[in-house]
């Protein structure tokens, strides 16, 4: 007998006991590690997004139930299954009870990939220790069911969204993805206290960046997941001309990619500039959210920036000549523009001694970024 991981969101575990809890799916891509599951093996089921452990499922063989059991993906490759145990997510096994007992989890250092345990489904339990470990955890929760509160929001996270797409005359409604901001994106380690600490180097240039915004005469808009973090005293989404609503105009997956950017200028219903803010983290992951936002929104006219120490800089450009954001229509090297930490400081520090933030046009800083797409 094998155990496997089997992944769920709020929504789609919901789905699949609406269905009766017989039938678990996976994506198309992921039919040679189905083929790989026996019936009597374990399927282990995680809700993203709350981190709790909420079943675990007999495998009897394939199916053919071809049924519109989820609303955003059909997740074709499918089994039949006999529920051992089903849990609310409120009754589920919270992830943090893992620590330092399993393999994928054997310090707060492994969140949030989990030494990249949780980044498919379905994924094959390498200790089969770990997950013994955790049907038994699972079997005290049904026997001796615990109400602990989970996050609604993220209970109710979509995993997917529409959106439209043209491919020449014709429009046509496609299904895309919007991944969540990354746990640690904002963090590093404190190896004296051995504890993780937000990045203030991040929060201050964010904070100098929507101060200059709203000094220009723009409304401002910070990352969702940011809105909390303060410098020198003062808490980010309380800044003035701060907005709690983003236009209204996009479709929701725009939003969705919007609302987790990092900086945003915004003239009424219109984004003038976009900000992605990368002090310790991969530099990708904000590229990403631009390439996202260009290709949910092609005709979009927006200063794109990427800022970072300039230490950086030949990792930015690397990243940028990616074949999947240089082989785009529009390459995103030229129309994102590199800023570097210590150039943005130096060019703001003039800006305030001379006080010219009023009279800047919205443009300037296309003068000030590195640009690093083909010279023609």
């Amino acid at each position: 007998m094998t155990y496997w991981l089997d992944l769920f969101t709020g929504q789609t575990w919901q789905e699949f006991q609406n269905h009766g809890a017989k039938v678990s799916g996976f994506r198309k891509r992921m039919h040679n590690a189905v083929e790989r599951i026996k019936p009597g093996d374990i399927l282990l089921c995680y809700l993203t997004g709350v981190k709790r452990w909420v079943g675990a499922l007999t495998v009897n063989g394939r199916s053919k139930d071809k049924s519109a059991i989820w609303e955003f993906d059909p997740f074709p490759e499918r089994l039949n299954v006999t529920p051992t145990i089903v849990l609310a997510p409120e009754q589920g096994v919270p992830m943090e009870e893992l620590e330092g007992k399993v393999d994928f989890y054997r310090s707060a250092r492994d969140r949030p990939g989990y030494n990249g345990f949780l980044r498919m489904s379905p994924n094959r339990f390498k200790r089969q220790a770990d997950a013994v470990l955790l049907m038994d955890l699972l079997g005290r929760a049904k026997e001796h069911p615990t109400m602990r509160p989970v996050d609604a929001k993220q209970l109710a996270r979509k995993p997917f969204y529409k959106a439209e797409r043209k491919r020449g005359r014709e429009t046509f409604t496609t299904v895309v993805a919007v991944p969540d901001a990354d746990e640690t994106s904002r963090v590093e380690l404190n190896q004296e206290a051995d504890k993780v600490v937000f990045t203030t180097r991040h929060t201050e240039i964010q904070h100098a960046l929507l101060t200059l915004g709203q000094e220009m005469g723009f409304e401002v808009w910070v990352a969702r997941n940011d809105r909390s973090k303060t410098w020198e005293g003062t808490t980010l989404g309380s800044l003035p001309n701060m907005v709690s609503v983003l236009p209204t105009q996009f479709n929701e997956a725009t939003n969705r990619t919007i609302e987790l950017i990092d900086v945003l200028w915004l003239r009424g219903n219109s984004i003038v500039a976009a900000f992605e803010v990368e002090s310790t983290t991969s530099v990708y992951s904000g590229l990403l959210r631009m390439s996202d936002l260009l290709a949910l929104q092609p005709n979009l006219a927006i200063d794109l920036f990427l800022v970072a120490p300039e230490e950086r800089k030949d990792k930015v450009e690397a990243e940028l000549l990616r074949p999947t954001f240089k082989l785009r229509d529009k390459p995103l090297a030229s129309v994102c523009g590199f800023l570097s930490f210590e150039v943005l400081t130096s060019k703001l520090r003039g800006i305030r001694q001379l006080g010219l933030a009023t009279s800047l046009k919205p443009d300037f800083l296309k003068k000030t970024a590195e640009y690093f797409g083909d010279e023609d």
